[in-house]
């Protein structure tokens, strides 16, 4: 669960990551350590990302942390964020537990939420989110962190091309 608030005037963007209530265990114990890592794409190319804190020993943790991207309103409909459940791993790699996407080209609850933030600016608007497991599509997720501009920033949209 995660809430959803954007500030116009200002070009933020906050992202509250709320909980998550019965993740697949993924350490031996039968309990995982769950943190949460946020990326922001654009056109597939990851921006930045941002990561709350680790909850050992649980399947239903409880986080209440915010994340703050800058976004210039021009930008909002070139711009998706990647919500990643990942269990960290002290000794290898950390794994990811599941994954789901927001944006304007989302699809069914990602779409809707994203939309319902644009509706009610300055306003926080949470919604429980189902993870999709990445077994081999994770590239297609996650898209690859290319270069880009010293600023982090989307391209400026393009204008429309004249006859």
């Amino acid at each position: 669960m995660f809430s959803l608030c954007y500030l116009p005037t200002a070009g933020r963007l906050t992202l509250t990551v709320i909980k998550c209530r019965n993740l697949k265990a993924m350490d031996i114990t039968g309990y995982s350590d769950p943190y949460v890592k946020v990326s922001l794409l654009c056109d597939g190319r990851r921006l930045k990302k941002k990561k709350t804190t680790i909850k050992r020993n649980t399947l239903n943790p409880t986080y209440n942390e915010a994340i703050i991207f800058d976004i210039p309103p021009e930008n909002m409909d070139q711009v998706s964020l990647l919500i990643s459940v990942m269990d960290y791993d002290r000794v290898g790699h950390n794994e990811i537990i599941g994954v789901c996407r927001v944006a304007n080209s989302a699809e069914g609850l990602g779409r809707d939420h994203w939309n319902e933030m644009l509706a009610y600016p300055r306003k926080p608007i949470a919604h429980w989110h189902p993870l999709v497991e990445v077994k081999k599509s994770y590239k297609e997720w996650h898209g690859r962190a290319a270069s880009f501009d010293s600023q982090g920033s989307c391209p400026s949209p393009k204008p429309p091309p004249t006859p």
